[in-house]
């Protein structure tokens, strides 16, 4: 509800009713609507890292574990919108609080990516350079779901398009990596 109708539009009331609940059986788990709602960014920011962390380390082959971790990253876009939108969408910033749980799910999937480097770089540049990726990803879903807002939510083109947003972001991640210093696959320059 959060990722679909927004942090201030969604009451305690709406969750509650949702959930099959009462108000006072949410309010026993969650004090408020703002730790409920940390809460969730927290658990789906683990899964989406998860996702992606299973995918990549899932492959061996250094562009393998691109696509992997992209592929992943947009599969999980386009089958939970609402979640992704919870993480980075309107409401996501609205607080000091929120910012911060948003922070560290970027953080924490930024993390997750860097080891995956093979590169002679140093851990700054490799932070640095998983943070790209990840800005990469998100901006990209943000503007996937705006083109999507009108369209037909067929899942299995919900798929394959979220498939061909990985192959094409894979393949633009990948010709940066293979050029850094060290890199598998990196070509020599005179």
């Amino acid at each position: 509800m959060f990722g679909s109708g927004g942090y201030h539009a969604t009451s305690m009331e709406d969750i509650a009713e949702r959930a099959g609940v009462t108000k006072p059986v949410l309010y026993q788990h969650f004090p408020s609507k703002s730790d409920l709602y940390l809460e969730l960014v927290d658990a789906v920011g683990d899964e989406l890292c998860a996702a992606v962390a299973t995918s990549a380390a899932a492959e061996s082959a250094p562009f393998a574990r691109v696509l992997a971790g992209f592929r992943a990253y947009f599969r999980f876009v386009g089958e939970r919108t609402a979640a992704f939108s919870l993480l980075f969408g309107r409401g996501a910033r609205q607080s000091d609080a929120f910012d911060d749980a948003v922070r560290r799910v970027e953080e924490s999937i930024a993390g997750t990516i860097g080891p995956f480097i093979e590169a002679d770089i140093d851990e700054a540049h490799r932070e640095l350079l998983g943070y790209a990726i990840v800005g990469l990803a998100e901006v990209t879903s943000r503007q996937w779901i705006q083109r999507r807002v009108d369209g037909p939510e067929d899942p299995e083109a919900v798929l394959a398009e979220a498939d061909v947003l990985a192959q094409r972001l894979a393949d633009l991640v990948w010709a940066g990596l293979r050029a850094l210093p060290g890199a598998p696959g990196r070509e020599r320059r005179e």
